[in-house]
């Protein structure tokens, strides 16, 4: 019965595809609804500051206008936050029928929550559907964000200066990568003024390349700064340099283009997949925390100068071995500065070692907005999270 069923939902699928981009997921939520008899489907999208589910979408209803879309609280003590961080269904009842809340996730990459009302509760085929509807959307929503704003409106729950819009533009697609090998979660929390952080990552067919980078000054200015850098480095990875020599075109170009005035500080990764060596360049950027059992301790690798001081500087690759359970967190100053020195760290991380790598950015950068009092950041604070799972590849654990 069950097979039938999904064999039923997979032909609006092939209607989706053929849809304008706006009316992709209203298409999927109303065959959805029709498919499992469901009185209400709405598509409900995180939004960029973690706090909020945007609900965008509603079977038979029209497209939310901008500004008017409704909002549910991202809390984990409540149903629809609970669906994000702990990625499972859940089915509350409601008289006689029920409302089920599926996960919407490519790769660990959490895009928002399916939420279908029941007139009947489900039995355990009928929730596997709903998972399985929850999974493929995910994969519409990723293709369809190409070629429309809509998503990239509905996770505006607040103003975005130009500054905000580069830098935002420098992010990869999705916050988490998950694999068998490894879960890799980001987070960018922005000062009030743009403090010209970033984050990058790639998975090639043997290697995971990470990159954190810090382009010095505030706003338009230093997210211009961190245009120049990340365009570099992305540039001279897909044209196959090592770290060295990707370190060293972007310091050039920047020395080039900045006169010597501008400078980025940088962290390189890569890492093989087979092993777990991590060969990388450290330019001028803090320290990586490394949790290993239980102790957590700084990775000492020697730093260079940042990229931009000096035309010509060269680069050392430096070396070192996760092992697997090992958490490797990469940090901007903006995360162990200022009023950010009070937040335990280390202590963070021990004590949330079981969170998934996207709920301990949270935890994170949390903690970091706890610590100015509800002041306005002065520089942006970005952390990203490498759990590496290691051994024989696997099916990925979410």
């Amino acid at each position: 019965m069950a097979e039938n069923r999904r064999a039923d939902f997979a032909a609006p699928l092939g209607a989706v595809e053929a849809r304008t981009p706006t009316a992709a997921v209203e298409v999927f939520a109303d065959a959805l609804a029709r498919q499992v008899g469901a009185e209400q489907v709405s598509f409900l999208i995180t939004d960029f500051v973690g706090q909020a589910l945007v609900r965008l979408v509603q079977s038979g209803a029209q497209g939310p206008r901008q500004g008017a879309a409704e909002q549910v609280p991202l809390d984990a003590a409540l149903p629809h936050g609970r669906v994000v961080v702990e990625q499972r269904v859940q089915v509350l009842p409601e008289g006689d029928g029920a409302r089920v809340l599926a996960p919407v996730s490519a790769r660990g990459d959490a895009i928002g929550v399916l939420e279908l009302v029941l007139p009947r509760r489900p039995d355990e085929q009928a929730v596997a559907l709903v998972a399985s509807a929850a999974h493929a959307l995910a994969y519409v929503v990723t293709t369809e964000r190409r070629h429309t704003d809509l998503y990239e409106w509905g996770q505006r729950s607040r103003p975005v200066s130009l500054a905000a819009e580069i830098q935002r533009q420098l992010l990869p697609d999705a916050f988490t990568c998950e694999t068998g090998r490894f879960t890799l979660a980001g987070w960018l929390e922005p000062a009030s003024t743009v403090g010209g952080d970033t984050f990058d990552y790639a998975l090639d067919a043997d290697r995971l390349y990470v990159s954190m980078t810090d382009a010095m000054g505030h706003d338009v200015e230093a997210a211009l700064l961190a245009t120049l850098a990340v365009g570099s480095l992305r540039n001279s990875r897909r044209a196959a340099s090592d770290l060295a020599a990707m370190a060293r075109t972007a310091g050039d170009a920047i020395a080039e283009h900045h006169d010597g005035m501008g400078f980025v500080t940088g962290l390189l990764l890569s890492v093989e997949l087979a092993t777990g060596a991590v060969q990388a360049v450290n330019a001028g950027h803090p320290h990586a925390l490394l949790l290993r059992g239980d102790r957590v301790r700084a990775v000492e690798l020697k730093p260079d100068l940042p990229l931009g001081v000096q035309a010509g500087t060269g680069y050392r690759v430096q070396h070192f071995q996760l092992e697997p359970g090992d958490r490797l967190v990469l940090l901007t100053d903006g995360m162990v500065e200022r009023n950010a020195r009070d937040v335990d760290l280390p202590g963070l991380l021990l004590q949330h070692r079981d969170a998934h790598p996207r709920q301990l950015m949270q935890i994170l950068t949390a903690a970091v907005q706890r610590a100015v009092g509800g002041a306005d950041l002065v520089d942006d604070a970005t952390a990203m999270c490498l759990h590496w799972h290691g051994g024989e590849d696997r099916a990925a654990p979410a």
